[in-house]
């Protein structure tokens, strides 16, 4: 009896390698993944042929935000970092107090209705500052859709780069975030401290 030789790391990864590239040549890879290391923790960042179409938090669960997009957007999901190397630089920038608006193609497809509404109005709030949940409900339309907001900033799916971060409850306390309220803090902290040196 024959034994197939064992494969290591380096094959398996050249494999890895081959099928992204065979998968991007004929048009079959309708969803890229890499993950980012941030100090919000580890960023799942995700794109289509159209533009980054989901960014998730390490406490969002990668596995069940892939589960998902294949549901919603296509099966054809296969990590591929270089098609997100853009997305991980223009982050890197952020983090680094160097960017304070993003730069890249999105893909708004999970968005719909009122959702869609309110976080195309999140880059009206300048860097460094932020809003009330009532102050988002009259730009997008419907002052009185307080507790819709909130639920369209924690529904979200490209946190950080559309920033649901600096929408804060009326009193002034950051209240609730689909990255933890740390992540928040940590968020609205690097914004004053970056825009007081600037």
């Amino acid at each position: 009896m024959t034994f197939a030789p064992a494969i290591n790391d380096e094959d398996l990864a050249h494999l890895h390698r081959d099928l992204v590239a065979g998968a991007s040549a004929q048009n079959l890879l309708d969803v890229a993944y890499r993950t980012v290391d941030s100090p919000v923790g580890s960023l799942l960042l995700a794109r289509t042929p159209a533009g980054l179409v989901r960014v998730a938090f390490d406490v969002q669960d990668h596995d069940a935000v892939l589960t998902a997009l294949s549901q919603q957007i296509s099966p054809r999901v296969l990590e591929a970092p270089g098609p997100l190397d853009d997305v991980a630089r223009e982050l890197d920038e952020y983090f680094r107090g160097r960017r304070t608006t993003f730069d890249l193609p999105l893909d708004l497809q999970l968005l719909r209705g009122f959702r869609r509404d309110v976080v195309l109005h999140l880059p009206d709030i300048a860097y460094g500052h932020t809003a009330s949940y009532a102050q988002v409900a009259d730009l997008a339309g419907s002052p009185r859709a307080v507790r819709a907001v909130g639920t369209a900033c924690a529904l979200n799916p490209l946190p950080v780069v559309l920033p649901c971060h600096r929408v804060v409850r009326s009193d002034g306390t950051p209240g609730q975030y689909a990255g933890g309220a740390a992540a928040k803090l940590t968020l609205l902290d690097l914004e004053t401290r970056v825009g007081v040196a600037a």
